[in-house]
């Protein structure tokens, strides 16, 4: 008797543990992708200027700028600034290029509603002018970007003064910084992760933005144009030659395993591969 009633008590507990409510994962952040305008290039001479093996033609190339907007829940983050907003309706030229600039960050972000104080976070995939030059308007984002760009940002004589000036908040102590010495997973759950890829600078990176349609990764300047990635073009001002073609393997490596949308963010026909502003991607 005793061992049937421990019996039937086991089946009731069995029974009553599979009735109850389970506790429920939390469900996954949605994640929104928005390409922003943040230049337009002519490069007068850029086989001189993206080829240290003299591959390209010497004539004019015409080539775009590109930042873009990552919602992750009810976050934001950019990825990358672009060009200064000191162009906007004004433009430079001199004899290796001529740079123009349509609308500014701030400008494009009120069209989302979306004001300056709730970008959270700035990641900046390299030191170069041309991805640094508005992110003054955000002071209260968290900068990440990578260690050994940003030391030569500190230095007494940085490679790029606009930069640095652009960044100063940030290099003088006054904002939040991540130095960044290896891929870093932004919010932690592995939906937007940047990558570490030396060469083009010391402390490069790329993005890689999990959407539920699919993963996309952008480049940073791993690649300026689509030609590049067939020949395996390393421009002559690229900070280590050997770093820059171990980093185009590590790309192609994860784009091929992944299956995802490569978007060369100076390729004019690589950004037309995601919406159009202001739709997004998702």
């Amino acid at each position: 008797m005793l061992k049937r009633m421990i019996g039937a008590a086991a089946a009731w507990m069995m029974l009553a543990a599979a009735q109850a409510p389970q506790p429920t994962a939390a469900p996954a952040a949605e994640v929104s992708l928005w390409r922003l305008d943040c230049g337009e290039f002519v490069i007068n001479q850029y086989g001189a200027f993206f080829s240290d093996t003299y591959q390209y033609p010497s004539g004019p190339k015409d080539v775009v700028g590109s930042c873009y907007l990552i919602r992750h829940g009810d976050r934001y983050m950019l990825w990358d600034t672009g060009l200064t907003d000191a162009l906007v309706g004004s433009g430079f030229s001199n004899a290796q290029q001529t740079l123009r600039l349509r609308r500014s960050l701030v400008d494009q972000l009120r069209e989302l509603d979306i004001r300056p104080e709730q970008i959270e976070l700035i990641g900046i995939s390299h030191w170069h002018f041309d991805h640094t030059g508005q992110a003054r308007h955000f002071p209260q984002a968290r900068l990440m970007m990578g260690a050994g760009d940003l030391e030569l940002l500190r230095s007494p004589n940085p490679p790029d003064r606009d930069s640095a000036e652009a960044l100063a908040h940030w290099l003088t102590g006054g904002g939040q910084v991540e130095a960044l010495t290896r891929d870093h997973d932004v919010f932690g759950d592995g939906r937007v992760v940047l990558l570490r890829m030396p060469g083009h600078t010391p402390g490069h990176h790329a993005l890689l933005v999990r959407l539920a349609s699919g993963p996309v990764l952008l480049t940073g300047d791993v690649y300026h144009f689509t030609e590049q990635v067939e020949n395996r073009g390393v421009p002559p001002f690229n900070h280590d030659r050997a770093d820059s073609l171990a980093s185009m393997d590590r790309f192609d490596r994860i784009a091929r395993n992944l299956g995802a949308r490569v978007i060369i963010q100076h390729e004019p026909a690589d950004i037309g591969k995601l919406p159009p502003f202001p739709e997004a991607a998702r």
